[in-house]
């Protein structure tokens, strides 16, 4: 749980010092491409689940 919380942290920093030196943001910046991201991760998770059970 500590290291998500630092990846946050983390991810944030590196988010305002992208919009503090105005380069585009190395993320989809909308919903839409988070939503795909959390979707490729989920599929990985059930195959893997699958192939150990």
């Amino acid at each position: 749980m500590l290291s998500a919380l630092y990846s946050l942290i983390t991810g944030i920093g590196v988010g305002l010092l992208f919009a503090f030196l105005k380069f585009p943001i190395p993320a989809p910046n909308h919903i839409n491409g988070v939503l795909g991201i959390v979707g490729i991760f989920l599929g990985y998770l059930i195959i893997d689940y699958f192939r150990k059970g």
